[in-house]
């Protein structure tokens, strides 16, 4: 992390290692800083005060280093940050007026879209801070995780099923409301298709019986006009000396046809005026034809629009011609079937939900028994681990319950009882902590105070190790109240718990700094800040004096020196 404008800290950079880091200090150097400034990059309340005076503004930069299949990697990526050599890339700027802004992987996001990749990537355990495993569901998840095969294979059964059910009453809560709706659906449609088959159209009658009842609307004047056309063109028997196309036409080829070896040009012509002869000895023919065909009948005129004005009825309702209306009929049909049909697929439904809901009430009690046997190995590994971090006293117990619903709700019969369900099972887990005998077990958020708190989630965690996904854990003031044995106890456990993961602890105890694979140092200059070069890493003899400081409050005492040669000897042989 580079840290800029931060309280004390003007500019400094903190560089953790991938085991367990111990950063150190006199009393009011900046080393809750370092715990302030990995807050704020994971999405923590900003604070304009935490700004330095004189500074406009204070800024924390941090790259966390994550495998890209990661769901941090995975969540990031979506929105839209990019990965740079497999690490994150996060911002965090706070102006003195109190304005926050985040960014991640070069792109500028929501400050919430930290605090929900926080949960993936580190678990703070501090005084004031907000603990991951103090919430519910991620104790049952841990729970269960350290539970093994035991409880991840009727989870996964119980999971598939829950899908199914959530599914099914879905579809079932559907059918059922939409009843009414869904029955005047079916009537209007019967009624339609009932009209539609009672006037029984045809694809394209009505564009035929336009042309029909345009045709019969005008009889007399279609008789009259063919009756003219062809005696223009064929003449009047009545009126042998009347002039004709047909008469004029022939005269016409007669004249040339006479001549017309003369000249081909004009045999071409004798040729198309025989060709128009041909023509219009043809279309006089059909113009007879057509005036004896056709049809002035007045009753079948009105037929034709009496059959118009049935199918117009038809256009008016279901589609713009009757092909659209035949068409909504064939839909129509379909859609009542199906309707029709929902009370057939609603007692199939039902019986597929109440069984369902058996199979679930098996799969859970199978998942309150193993979680219940997996509780109480954890509550005797925890326990026994407070008795080495200075509470001997201490008992920690895990209780698992299940919220009974009021008949008829939504739930699944376990042990004769109506219990809610979810997707994980019907179990509600919380860790609970007595400590000391006599006082009743309480969450361990209400149970512990400060520095137990923590020293109760450093026990959780060593019994976790490597079950929980969080990389990195971070530990402020684990040893409040502690010192001498129990202080050892402390450091050996941090140790243990950074062989699976990464762990930075800010602390003032030698005994606990002694166990880090890296010590970092965080030192004011003489005018009261944390500069680029007030955060050391620590090695060999400069260790040495900081853990005598520590010891003895004086670097160079020979007795100090000594005991933290000691420790240091000491931690390397237990590691």
């Amino acid at each position: 992390m580079r840290i800029r404008s931060l309280g004390v800290i003007d500019d400094a950079v903190v560089e953790l290692s991938p085991g367990f880091t111990a950063v150190t200090g006199e009393t009011g150097a900046g080393k809750t800083m370092v715990v302030t400034s990995l807050g704020l990059l994971l999405g923590g309340r900003a604070d304009a005060a935490l700004v330095r005076i004189g500074a406009k503004a204070a800024v924390v930069e941090g790259r966390i280093t994550v495998p890209a299949d990661a769901t941090a990697a995975v969540r990031a990526e979506e929105a839209g940050a990019e990965l740079d050599d497999g690490a994150l890339l996060i911002s965090r700027t706070l102006s003195a007026e109190g304005r926050s802004r985040a960014h991640l992987g070069g792109r500028s996001v929501p400050v919430g879209l930290l605090a929900e990749l926080a949960d993936d990537l580190v678990a703070v355990h501090g005084q004031t801070d907000q603990q991951g495993l103090l919430k519910p569901a991620r104790q049952r998840a841990a729970l269960d995780r350290y539970a093994g095969d035991a409880v991840t294979v009727p989870l996964a059964k119980y999971t598939a099923a829950y899908r199914r059910l959530r599914a099914v009453t879905t579809e079932v809560d559907e059918i059922t409301t939409r009843a009414r709706e869904r029955a005047q659906e079916a009537d209007l449609l019967r009624f339609g298709l009932e009209e539609i088959a009672g006037v029984e159209p045809r694809a394209g009658e009505d564009t035929e019986l336009a042309a029909e009842a345009e045709r019969l609307g005008h009889a007399e004047a279609l008789a009259s006009a063919a009756t003219a056309a062809h005696a223009a063109l064929a003449g009047v028997p009545e009126d042998p000396e009347g002039v004709d196309a047909t008469t004029l036409v022939a005269g016409a080829h007669r004249a040339l046809d006479a001549v017309r070896s003369h000249d081909p040009a004009l045999a071409a012509l004798a040729e198309r005026i025989g060709e128009i002869g041909i023509l219009l000895g043809d279309v006089a023919g059909e113009l007879a034809g057509y005036a004896d065909d056709l049809d002035a009948d007045p009753l079948r005129l009105a037929a034709v629009e009496e059959r118009r004005a049935a199918l117009t009825q038809l256009t008016r309702k279901y589609g713009e011609d009757i092909d659209a209306v035949l068409a909504w009929a064939e839909e129509g049909a379909a859609r009542l079937t199906e309707l029709e049909g929902d009370d057939d697929r609603l007692e199939e439904l039902t019986a597929e939900r109440d069984a369902l809901r058996a199979e679930l009430a098996g799969l859970a009690q199978a998942l309150t028994d193993a979680r219940q046997e997996a509780a109480s190995r954890f509550a005797a590994a925890v326990t026994e681990e407070l008795a080495s971090l200075a509470m001997p006293h201490a008992r920690v117990t895990i209780d698992i319950t299940a919220t009974e619903v009021p008949e008829g709700a939504d739930g699944v019969p376990v042990d004769g009882r109506l219990v809610a369900y979810g997707p994980a099972g019907v179990d509600e887990v919380e860790l609970l902590l007595a400590p000391h005998p006599g006082a009743p077990p309480r969450p361990i958020a209400k149970g512990a105070s400060g520095g137990e708190l923590s020293r109760v989630m450093l026990a959780v965690e060593v019994v976790f190790a490597g079950t929980d996904p969080v990389p990195t854990y971070l530990f402020d003031e684990v040893d409040a109240g502690v010192g001498g044995k129990a202080a050892v106890e402390i450091g050996r456990r941090l140790a243990r718990l950074a062989k699976s993961a990464q762990v930075v602890v800010v602390t003032h105890l030698p005994q606990v700094a002694a166990f880090a694979d890296r010590q970092l140092l965080v030192e004011k200059t003489n005018d009261g800040s944390v500069t680029r070069s007030g955060v050391l890493v620590l090695e060999g003899e400069d260790r040495v004096r900081e853990l005598s400081r520590m010891l003895a409050g004086q670097e160079d005492s020979e007795t100090a020196r000594a005991h933290a040669e000691e420790l240091l000897a000491t931690a390397r042989g237990d590691v």
